[in-house]
């Protein structure tokens, strides 16, 4: 690889790096507009194992002795809008931390990519919900586009490997 070609590829994992940066910020702020322009029109998200822990093949584990809530087949979605907008209502209320780790970036081709990012996150509800808190550790997934605008999520699967609830 020559040395133009290297700096261009360094410049556009260090953009998709900002982009996964803009997403934990805009959800933790609650600025879903700037959140759906983290992906692209088309993407599709997959959060149906989000709750479900699993091991390195992807099989279920159980956390504490307890076995693991199924996949929820529901929490998959191909309309971003639809998405964000279910997100916003979910989280109204919620305080979210969320840190995204270690990222795994490779381009594809000049206007492609794919990654993966270790996470963690801790979610906080009012006072009398059914779940006070959550904390979670795990993996997104994910693929990226580089559209006329800049680089964009085009599409995220949220695995975790641990989910720790308090009531």
């Amino acid at each position: 690889m020559n040395k133009i070609a290297a700096e261009a590829e360094l410049l556009a994992i260090e953009q998709i790096k900002q982009l996964k940066a803009r997403y934990f910020r805009c959800m933790d702020a609650k600025d879903w507009s700037g959140f759906l322009a983290v992906f692209t029109p088309d993407a599709t998200i997959d959060s149906s194992e989000a709750y479900t822990p699993t091991d390195l093949n992807g099989n279920p584990v159980p956390v504490d002795g307890m076995p693991s809530p199924p996949p929820n087949p529901a929490w998959r979605s191909s309309d971003i809008a639809e998405f964000v907008a279910d997100l916003a209502n979910t989280l109204t209320g919620v305080v979210t931390v969320h840190h995204g780790h270690m990222p795994e970036i490779a381009l594809t081709s000049a206007a492609t990519a794919s990654g993966i990012w270790s996470m963690e996150d801790m979610l906080r509800w009012p006072i009398g919900s059914p779940i006070r808190e959550m904390h979670g550790y795990g993996h997104y997934r994910e693929t990226y586009e580089r559209l006329a605008d800049g680089w964009r999520i085009k599409s995220l699967k949220l695995t975790r490997l641990r989910v720790d609830t308090t009531p």
